[in-house]
């Protein structure tokens, strides 16, 4: 298998681990006035929070301080990074020249960076962030990643090598452009690409009909959201006389007569069946078609495969097609100045692209996350797809720029609220957010626990560096109870500004009997006989706390 290498790669393959692990910092929850309790922008510490988050800072780092919550939990992940044009003028920089980035790399890769070409810049930026991306991922989860020429190679190859070669499901070609925009050499590039892996190598698109939009409930029918479907075929009574006949509804007796050229799509056993079933809607003129309700959940990728639903052209005989065709560039920019009434933002995501690739893999209480946040088009399809079928998926956006509060957050508070005047005015979603910065450092320059932290923050790391398992609340008496996991108990004996012991004491507070007790502490009183007989296992603060 081909192998990709770059200058700088033998120092950033493991560089996820020597990331600095940092708290995040709650600034303020958002209620849309639409949501429960909804009060509008208020900035406090809010305890019930909206499960959506927003987090300002750079998203190698946010990516690290999201695990002890989120590792194996997000089932899509969409990206738009930088695709290494060296184009300067953009509003999101798209240029691996950023002195961010360009500060990162001396640190990292030494006087190496100094030489690196702008592709070997993008290597080494792009692959710590896939690494921890792909400990966020779901087992079912899947990444779709949007790039252009200018590196969509080098970034498969990166993906095999991250991700595994056969996890690899497509690469999309996403038409971006109506029209023609000739280059110096006559060629007009109108098209993307996005890159789709999956963790599971199994992975099938769930296929949803194009016409998924139009599923209501109108009659709140119990087997859920339908819509009418034409209930003939386009054959002869002579191809299929026994689909020739005279329907009758049972209820008005009224008469609808086949037509000779496009008869009734089943013979009448099955057309019965669907009548005694409630599928049948009979109109009051018999001059108009009967219809059949067409279940959501009964479409079937096999039917309807993704780019059936994804290029609206397409037909179903075109199921092998990865051509997307879900909006263009000029549909993000032009929803962009309908929000805000400027254009705020260059080259935003068309909102309908994103809506179409969550539609294909999340269900209603999944999590999107997306780490190249830009002005946040990916909340807003989220909010869109919850406001269509009520339902509960969660996004979390990462954006490091300083406009992540004033277009990025700006932009969901106003698609939650609505925005748009007179006809132009589109109805808001309803939902909440809460806001983070990245905080400080768990642990110090001196390698020490920073007592800057909150205790509680401490914790939650403790416990899912042991476990991988999210700390619970507990009402237990004992105020250093992490919690139990395989038939362990975990102890974390901290205090602010104070030394700590593991003696008889401090075990005289233990009241729940395990086959096991990790108990951390800055020191041990006791001899390794007795913790051996006992089953405990000592960890001094902060040397055997894993660093992750």
């Amino acid at each position: 298998m081909p192998t990709l290498h770059w200058i700088g790669k033998e120092k950033v393959i493991n560089h996820h681990l020597d990331v600095p692990y940092k708290v995040l910092e709650h600034k303020y929850t958002f209620n849309s006035p639409f949501s429960k309790g909804g009060k509008g922008d208020f900035k406090e510490d809010n305890k019930e929070l909206s499960g959506n988050k927003i987090i300002h800072g750079d998203n190698l780092e946010a990516l690290k301080s999201l695990l002890p919550e989120y590792e194996g939990k997000i089932k899509l992940i969409y990206i738009d990074p930088p695709y290494n044009t060296g184009n300067e003028s953009w509003v999101y920089n798209d240029n691996v020249n950023h002195p961010k980035i360009k500060n990162w790399l001396g640190k990292v890769v030494g006087k190496e960076s100094e030489d690196l070409t702008r592709h070997d810049k993008w290597l080494n930026m792009m692959y710590p962030r896939l690494r921890i991306l792909y400990k966020l991922l779901s087992h079912n989860g899947l990444i779709f990643i949007s790039i252009d020429d200018n590196e969509v190679f080098n970034l498969k190859l990166l993906c095999d090598d991250i991700f595994g070669r056969s996890s690899f499901l497509s690469q999309f070609v996403w038409k971006r452009r109506a029209s023609s925009q000739l280059s110096t050499n006559n060629v007009s590039v109108d098209h993307e690409y996005v890159l789709c892996y999956s963790k599971s190598r199994h992975f099938v698109f769930r296929g949803i009909d194009k016409d998924y939009e139009n599923y209501k409930n109108p009659d709140n029918d119990s087997n859920g959201p339908w819509t009418l479907g034409d209930l003939t075929v386009g054959m002869t009574k002579d191809q299929r006389p026994n689909q020739f006949y005279d329907l009758v509804d049972p209820k008005t007796k009224k008469v609808y007569k086949s037509n000779p050229s496009r008869v009734w799509s089943y013979i009448p056993e099955s057309m019965n069946d669907l009548i005694n079933d409630g599928q049948i809607i009979f109109p009051d003129d018999t001059n108009k078609r009967p219809m059949r309700k067409r279940y959501l959940k009964n479409l079937k990728s096999s039917i309807n495969p993704i780019s059936t639903w994804i290029d609206s052209k397409a037909s179903k005989t075109l199921g092998d097609k990865t051509v997307l065709k879900s909006g263009l560039n000029t549909e993000g920019t032009k929803e962009i100045q309908k929000i805000f009434g400027y254009k705020a933002f260059d080259y935003s995501k068309p909102i309908s692209l994103i809506e179409s690739l969550i539609s294909q893999i999340v269900i209603s209480n999944d999590i999107i996350l997306d780490s190249f946040a830009g002005s946040g088009t990916t909340a807003h399809a989220v909010l869109n797809l919850n406001k269509k079928d009520n339902g509960n998926r969660k996004f979390i956006l990462v954006e490091m720029e300083d406009y992540a509060d004033d277009i990025t957050a700006e932009r969901v508070k106003r698609v939650m609220k609505g925005y748009g005047e007179g006809k132009n005015k589109t109805e808001g979603t309803g939902g909440s957010f809460d806001y983070y910065e990245l905080g400080e450092a768990l642990f110090d320059e001196n390698n020490m626990l920073n007592e800057k932290v909150k205790t509680e923050k401490i914790r939650e790391y403790v416990y899912y560096s042991e476990t991988g398992q999210n700390i619970e609340t507990s009402k237990n008496a004992n105020p250093y109870l992490l919690g139990h996991y395989n038939d362990a108990g975990y102890y974390f004996y901290y205090i602010k500004e104070k030394l700590t012991a593991l003696d008889y004491d401090f075990l005289k507070t233990i009241k729940q009997k395990t086959e096991q007790y990790i108990i951390y502490a800055d020191n041990c009183l006791l001899s390794k006989e007795f913790l051996d007989k006992n089953n405990i296992i000592f960890k001094k603060i902060p040397r055997d706390i894993s660093r992750f």
